[in-house]
């Protein structure tokens, strides 16, 4: 309480003088700070580097990794119009749909709708 009494006294030169010396104080802090983390990644970094090289080497290689075309959704839930192109994993909508007695064939998209979407 008595140091809140001797700032509120303070002028206001005194004040932005005292606000200088505490920002000096916090940037040199700051960037030691800084310093030390950028230190223990790099000897973090180099521990991975050197553990996992080996695997890392083997399986990036120069060639560029091929660009696959656009998969086409097959399938929609007709509530929310979510839709999945029956790659990867099943979304939780046909799950639980699929669970409740509905087959997969009632969510799949007619042939006519895409094509009639490329033409427009």
């Amino acid at each position: 309480m008595s140091k809140k009494i001797e700032l509120e006294a303070l002028s206001l030169d005194e004040l932005w003088s005292l606000h200088e010396k505490i920002c000096a104080i916090l940037s040199s802090r700051i960037k030691a700070e800084k310093y030390e983390l950028e230190k223990r990644l790099a000897i973090l970094s180099r521990g991975i580097e050197g553990v996992d090289q080996a695997t890392v080497s083997s399986a990036s290689s120069d060639k560029p990794r091929r660009k696959y075309p656009r998969v086409l959704p097959k399938y929609r839930d007709p509530k929310t119009y979510e839709t999945w192109s029956g790659r990867g994993k099943r979304p939780r909508w046909l799950v639980a749909a699929m669970k409740s007695g509905h087959k997969i064939e009632e969510f799949r998209i007619s042939e006519a709708g895409p094509k009639r979407r490329q033409t427009a």
